[in-house]
């Protein structure tokens, strides 16, 4: 008895087994070739065996005539589940498109000449010239009129302007608002929000401590300051104090 259990015992587990992986692979396809189609006849490939084909990029290609398939991912032959994307990229045909000359101009200037020829506006990255004023495109990729381009896409390098000057946090501690005012906006630094802290001053030996006041004013003491001394601020920046 203890022999038929288990051999029954070895027979199910080998029937969960086949079972499994009759499910798991009963559902799996192969990839059919697309390269050389249209993407209406890929589709039409594809369907029986529950693949959907996703146009994912756009080439020119003088070997491969317009509309027609270049490559895709997976590649013909792989196995993949029902439902599975084919990820394709499709030929412009030869490059017929001049390539504009977009430098000097404002990056939504550039923009709308790209996209009029029919082009598409690729990457853009910024870079802060001390020369060159803000929102200038400075440079492109492909340049202007190049032939032989891959894709229908021009990156552009365009300006943020100067840099903003650093200036190194002074310490106010101690010292009048009124002052402290006047010197941070000769810098081209703003002063933010100023609040008084609860409580009369300490006194000193030179000193004694001067009345607690309920508004800031020019007068008044600055006891904290945000950023803290020695720490590097741009100009623009905003500075706040708590004072007494």
């Amino acid at each position: 008895m203890l022999l038929l259990a288990l051999v029954l015992l070895t027979v199910a587990l080998v029937s969960a087994l086949t079972a499994m992986r009759f499910a798991i692979h009963g559902r799996e396809v192969t990839i059919p070739k697309l390269v050389g189609m249209t993407p209406l006849e890929a589709s039409r490939n594809a369907a029986p065996s529950g693949l959907q084909v996703v146009i994912e990029r756009q080439y020119y290609s003088a070997d491969v005539p317009e509309g027609r398939i270049m490559s895709q991912v997976p590649l013909p032959g792989a196995r993949v589940r029902r439902g599975w994307a084919i990820r394709v990229a499709q030929s412009l045909g030869p490059q017929r498109i001049a390539i504009p000359d977009v430098t000097g101009q404002s990056e939504r200037v550039a923009e709308l000449n790209i996209r009029r020829r029919g082009l598409d506006l690729g990457s853009m990255a910024q870079i802060q010239l001390p020369d060159a004023p803000a929102d200038q495109v400075i440079s492109q990729s492909p340049p202007a009129n190049a032939s032989g381009v891959s894709a229908p896409k021009i990156n552009l390098l365009v300006s943020g302007g100067p840099k903003p000057a650093e200036f190194v946090m002074p310490n106010f501690i101690g010292q009048p608002l009124g002052s402290v005012t006047l010197a941070l906006q000769d810098a081209g630094v703003k002063v933010g929000r100023v609040s008084v802290v609860s409580g009369p001053a300490p006194a000193t030996d030179a000193q004694t401590a001067p009345a607690p006041v309920s508004e800031p004013n020019a007068a008044s003491m600055i006891v904290t300051q945000n950023p803290a001394p020695g720490q590097k601020i741009v100009a623009g920046s905003a500075v706040t104090f708590e004072v007494r």
